[in-house]
Formats: C-alpha cells, structure tokens, sequence
C-alpha cells in the first residue's frame, strides 16, 4: 500500500524495519511481534490510518455507498468507525460483509462494540451508542426540535476518575506547586475535549468528585491536615484552576 506512493526504497525498508522492531519488556527480554505494529509506537497510528484507508475507507466509498439506494456514510478515527445509513436492510447487508472484508486484510471485528441500532430522529430517547468517549443520542433542545446530544461516556467518566485518583496517590508528596500546575493541565485538556454543549453536568461529575478526591489525599499527606475547605478553596483560585467549562460554540 506504501509503494503506491512511495517510491523511495530505503524509505520503504526502514518501514519494514520498523514493524520487525522488537519490544523490550520490563523483564529485559526483546519480543519479536509477528504481525501489526508495536503497541503504542509512534508510527503505529500513521500505518493504521494508511491501512484501514485502503481496507476501508476506499472499499465504503467506491463499492458500498454507490451501491446503495438511500444515503451512506462513514466517520473513522484511527480504528474506530461509525456507518450510517438511510435503509436499515442497507445497514445489515453492509453488517454481513463487513467481516469479510475486514477478514481479507487479516483484520477481525470487535464483537463487543459492533452492532446495528436505529439512530433517527423520529425516535427521540431512543438507541444511543458511544464513539471516541462520548455517548450519542437523539433529545429535543429548548424549542423542542429533535437534536442529537453528546455526553461523556460513562465508561469513560469511570476510567478517567480512577486515573486522577492513581495520579495524586502519586503525586501528593510533591511540591503544591507542581501538583496544582499539573492539575490545572489535567483540567483544561479535559474541559477541551469533553466541553461540548449538552454535556456540563457530566463535567461537573467529573470536577466535583475530582476535586473532593484531591482534598482527601492532599490532607493525608502527614498526621496534620493541609487545608481545611476554605483554605483548600482559596488554593484552587489562587493557583487558577478551571472548573468546568464548555468550550464548544453554538453555530451560526
């Protein structure tokens, strides 16, 4: 798929080399992987987005989507994809081969996280499904119009609160002022990508229960307690850190 475009072929051997590269576990010993790329490899996401582009993305539009009576389409990040489209018997047809296809390129389906919903807006509150963190589902906004909400996937909100816990276990011996700077850091990237319009009560989820986590490790670090809530309050304003936010605007 590379030499298709690349006609350097030392660039291509270095490739090569690089999906032969071995693993070095924490026991010293060098894995040898004998198919895909090494996990979490900086170059790993730029060969799947290459793969599944030839594996998918040029199948859907050239094959599927031109057979299709209604309107087809497909959103892919990295190796997670949504289909939609129009027939619901378009969307099982697409299902049935779907594996098959994968199958040609030595790639499998994740049983777990693939299935078939309806997803309409003339089913309000009906199916939702979940993409890249968020969970997605047909409301009505304030005027009453059918409008799709996303919110920060339960799952996700779970994981990333045990993560912050594991960090200031960590972390809570440190100098207050590296810990609030990372904190502040934790915050805004969070508010950055889950700060979406529909989705404030989830970030206040996150920040409340966060911020009452911090609290109790920050004051178990000796026999006398660091802060008492006002104190532990004037700190956040102090060291500036962001509560919850939504950084997506209403389009024009």
């Amino acid at each position: 798929m590379l030499a298709e475009r690349i006609a350097d072929k030392k660039l291509l051997r270095l490739i090569r080399k690089w999906l032969n590269a071995g693993i070095l576990d924490p026991s010293g010993k060098v894995i040898n992987p004998a198919t895909g790329t090494t996990q979490c490899g900086t170059f790993s996401p730029i060969l799947a987005n290459v793969y599944l582009h030839y594996a998918l993305d040029l199948w859907f539009e050239k094959i599927v989507r031109p057979s299709c009576r209604g309107r087809a389409k497909i959103i892919r990040y990295a190796d997670d994809f949504v289909c939609s489209f129009q027939y619901r018997q378009e969307a099982a047809n697409f299902y049935q081969v779907l594996g098959r296809r994968l199958a040609k390129f030595k790639l499998t389906l994740a049983a777990e996280k693939t299935r078939i919903l309806r997803f309409s807006r003339f089913q309000v509150d009906g199916e939702s499904f979940e993409f890249l963190g968020f969970e997605y589902r047909w409301g009505k906004n304030r005027k009453g119009n059918p409008q799709v909400w996303f919110t920060t996937a339960k799952k996700k909100l779970k994981a990333a609160i045990a993560n912050f816990t594991v960090w200031i276990k960590k972390a809570r011996n440190g100098g207050n002022l590296q810990i609030f700077k990372t904190l502040k850091l934790k915050y805004q990237g969070y508010w950055n990508y889950y700060g979406v319009i529909g989705n404030a009560r989830r970030l206040e989820a996150f920040y409340f229960t966060t911020i009452g986590i911090l609290y109790k490790w920050l004051n178990r670090r000796r026999q006398r307690r660091s802060y008492n809530w006002s104190s532990f309050k004037e700190a956040l304003i102090r060291y500036q850190i962001p509560g919850p936010k939504i950084i997506e605007k209403w389009a024009a």
